[in-house]
């Protein structure tokens, strides 16, 4: 604990007090505090060099490779006892964020890009410099208000009825935690053991990454075959359902995906919808990556019965274009939510406490400290309106269509469908996987574009997946002739 001088104010292992550090103005951030004339000059200069980094992206390679250990060297030094000027370590950090994948620029056609709004940094920026504890409306009641109104909000986007809410959280895989908790809580109980969950093989691994977490052992999934490779049979659920029941098992939950990772397609919702309503089961939809293009014509129509979903699984970082780190859960029933994760006592420390109208998120989710994440939403959201978005997912479904165009044209690929979304999968025609692996790796050569792939019906695939906000025809037309100069 610092001393009113800026000291620690312990004693040394001889027994003497330690000198103490004098807290003066002119140092380089020598005080805990960092406020001020440095702290303004500080924000400054951060500003500079995020104003730079964001006029160089356009041009910026899509990848850069270094050596690791090299990487740990120059980065992993530890804190040394004295304080360090800012520039340089700016200039640190900066050099630190230039290697790897350029995830935040216009050629990043891998995964599942999210390019990352700037102005939600600033939001951000607010939140943590105020630093309000928002897990317990009672402590930061504006700020719990503001994030209840995005959930409203979302919960109305998704078609979802009056009273359905849920909580913002670090991404998908913590939203399906929390879901795959509170479908346990409400058609299981505390007996486990013969809870079936059932999900297509194209599903993510998150959903079974969560059941492990939620105490589900492997045996309690059952992958449901597609019937096309690509889409979930809900005549092979229904079977597996039916048969499960009669053996005594307790089916619970069923996992539907609006836009799977591998190939970007929507599973029958509504198909789906009708058989969890038949067989009691809760019917969640992982709309992590194409669930915002609902707001769209276009996906509004390709995701027809999510708005029949007991819960829903969301990504603002993918489609909805925001920083790393911003996810949603919605629940039809939030009282579900309450049952899974609520404490009947959660401490005589918490005792001062009162419980209102507003929502405490830390009796909806597993964390009990969280930081704010409203404002990096709601701030993008507000400032540039909902056409502006609705206007760059309807590009994103325009790029892929074209880039299916000239990809199916070219007769040395194999192209299989059209984009429901906004990925675009393709191979060569001849060519083994090893074949397919190499094409990959001279077009991430470039570094003019990047791309990424699975396995479709067995083989090696590569995806064009076409996410970002600042990506654009131009872009997209250099990608295609990257690819096409890379066939064999």
């Amino acid at each position: 604990m610092l001393d009113s001088t800026g000291g620690s104010g312990e004693r040394g292992s001889g027994g003497r007090v330690a000198a103490a550090v004098v807290y003066s103005p002119g140092m380089e951030f020598g005080h805990v505090h960092g406020d001020g004339d440095r702290f303004e000059q500080l924000l400054q200069q951060a500003g500079e060099r995020v104003r730079t980094f964001l006029k160089e992206l356009e041009n910026a390679p899509a990848m850069t490779t270094a050596d690791p250990e090299n990487l740990r060297e120059l980065f992993g030094t530890p804190p040394g006892e004295q304080p360090r000027p800012a520039q340089e370590l700016l200039d640190l950090a900066f050099e630190a964020a230039g290697t790897g994948v350029e995830t935040a620029g216009p050629r990043f056609f891998g995964y599942i890009p999210g390019g990352g709004v700037p102005t939600s940094a600033v939001g951000e920026l607010i939140a943590r410099t105020v630093n309000r504890y928002t897990d317990m409306a009672d402590l930061a009641p504006g700020l719990v208000a503001l994030e209840d109104g995005l959930v409203r909000w979302l919960a109305s986007v998704f078609g979802l009825p009056a009273g359905a809410g849920g909580l913002l959280t670090t991404g998908g895989s913590q939203a399906m935690l929390s879901m795959v908790l509170a479908a346990r809580e409400r058609h299981l109980g505390e007996e486990l053991g013969h809870g079936r969950i059932y999900l297509s093989d194209q599903a993510h691994h998150s959903v079974r990454k969560a059941a492990r977490i939620a105490g589900f052992p492997a045996r309690s999934i059952r992958p449901i075959p597609t019937v096309d490779g690509r889409r979930i049979d809900p005549a092979a659920a229904a079977e597996a359902i039916v048969e499960d029941r009669a053996q005594g098992l307790r089916p619970f939950l069923l996992v539907g995906t609006a836009g799977t990772t591998n190939a970007g397609v929507v599973d029958p919702l509504g198909e789906l919808a009708d058989l969890a309503a038949m067989h009691g089961l809760w019917f969640h939809v992982d709309g992590c990556y194409g669930g915002f293009f609902r707001l769209t014509t276009r996906g509004h129509h390709r995701l027809r019965g999510i708005e029949r979903a007991d819960s829903v699984s969301l990504d603002p970082h993918k489609s909805l274009f925001l920083p790393y780190g911003t996810g949603a859960l919605l629940v039809r029933d939030q009282a579900a939510l309450h049952a899974a994760h609520g404490e009947d006592d959660p401490g005589d420390y918490m005792q001062d406490l009162a419980t209102g109208t507003l929502p405490d998120y830390a009796a909806m989710s597993t964390e009990l400290t969280r930081e704010h994440r409203g404002l990096r939403l709601w701030l993008p959201l507000h400032l540039h309106g909902l056409d502006t978005f609705r206007a760059a997912l309807d590009e994103k479904l325009d790029l892929a269509a074209h880039a299916h165009e000239v990809l199916a044209a070219e007769p040395a690929l194999y192209v299989p469908e059209p984009p429901e979304l906004s990925t675009v999968v393709f191979r060569l025609r001849a060519g083994d996987d090893a074949a397919n692996r190499a094409f990959l790796e001279r077009i991430n050569a470039s570094q003019r574009a990047f791309l990424s792939s699975t396995r479709l019906d067995g083989t090696f695939t590569l995806r064009l997946c076409i996410l970002s906000h600042r990506t654009h025809r131009e872009h997209v037309d250099e990608a295609l002739e990257i690819i096409r100069s890379a066939l064999p």
